[in-house]
């Protein structure tokens, strides 16, 4: 697929307009704008600005709503549970970010657990904020309306992809750590369908219990589904962690697919961890360098390819397209053109 080349801070002013008309205060829309390009930065496609077309569609139709704030649930010095009231998931991971980092500063954690959040888009996007500081920080979310995803040994959806992330500061560049506990996301099946692309993988399976690269079996009316991290070898193993990642979000925040909330969004859960509260800044990055480095040592498979550490290839990535521009996919671009001439813009 031919790419398209947008300047980064053309981007970034494109955006904060486009969010502010479609009825976001100056607050949300910047924090929507910087976690959307942070994503497309870093290289996740399906989580960068092709989101921002559904963005837009939900603000529309109201089921992501623009104005109020959070309401909180539940407190202790340590710990919080907000509702999210269906308000722009990446302000409100944001939100949830600096509070929880003011907790961390001093009681050693911070956790936030929020229930009835939209969507939050990608959650690398938020991992080098925390790390940056000195800080751990831990993000994991479900989504209660989605059942995508079968448990190891069933041909029937019952819950999402279920991603989870952590930061982990280093001495150099931070370890950004960003996997679903499934073989794929939804994201990247429509990306494929659309496209009339096989799956690189057999990441699906299709209702007869057989897996498959075709990702028009996802759209069927008796739908593929997304097998578990590990696939049909060890998919055990991420259907024991996504069982894990929906304990942590909509079971502590007290609402998920129970109540059948029958609206796109999010249950999610958030952890700062300062390690100057345990053994102590200095000694976690030189642990944590120390293993970066026996890792990058490892005698590689094949010559010329060495070991990478989770997030090195997307900070990379990040610095180019800061300096060239962002290379946008040509239906990501086409959908922001088409946003321009909506709203009276120019891209």
């Amino acid at each position: 697929m031919n790419n398209s080349t947008l300047d980064f801070q053309k981007a970034q002013s494109f955006l904060l307009t486009l969010f502010t008309k479609a009825g976001l205060n100056q607050e949300k829309a910047t924090a929507v704008t910087n976690i959307l390009l942070e994503g497309e930065l870093l290289g996740h496609r399906t989580h960068g600005l092709h989101l921002v077309m559904p963005y837009i569609e939900h603000l529309k139709k109201g089921s992501m709503e623009a104005h109020g704030q959070y309401k909180v649930l539940n407190e202790t010095q340590v710990s919080l549970l907000w509702d999210g009231k269906y308000l722009p998931g990446p302000w409100l991971i944001e939100e949830a970010l600096n509070t929880a980092t003011k907790m961390a500063n001093i009681e050693g954690t911070g956790t936030i657990v929020i229930q009835k959040c939209s969507h939050i888009g990608c959650l690398a996007a938020y991992m080098e904020k925390a790390c940056i500081n000195g800080h751990m920080i831990i993000l994991a979310c479900s989504d209660p309306d989605n059942k995508t995803v079968a448990p190891f040994g069933g041909t029937t959806g019952v819950y999402s992809p279920n991603p989870l992330a952590l930061g982990i500061p280093t001495k150099t560049q931070p370890i950004i750590i960003d996997v679903s506990m499934s073989a794929t996301s939804n994201g990247l099946i429509h990306q494929m369908n659309k496209n009339n692309e096989d799956l690189p993988h057999p990441w699906l399976l299709t209702s007869e219990g057989k897996p498959s690269t075709d990702a028009s079996t996802f759209f069927e009316e008796s739908p593929a589904t997304i097998l578990p991290l590990g696939g049909m070898d060890s998919g055990y193993k991420g259907f024991a962690l996504g069982i894990m990642i929906e304990a942590l979000t909509s079971a502590l925040g007290g609402h998920g697919r129970y109540n059948e909330p029958g609206r796109w969004g999010a249950s999610t859960f958030l952890q700062v961890i300062n390690p100057s509260k345990f053994a102590g800044e200095n000694y976690f990055k030189r642990e944590m360098e120390h293993l970066k480095e026996q890792c990058l040592q490892s005698k590689p498979i094949h010559a010329g390819q060495p070991v990478r550490m989770p997030g090195s290839r997307g900070l990379e990535l990040k610095k180019t397209q800061l300096e060239n521009g962002l290379s946008l996919r040509e239906d990501t671009y086409a959908g922001l053109k088409q946003l321009a001439g909506e709203f009276g813009l120019t891209i």
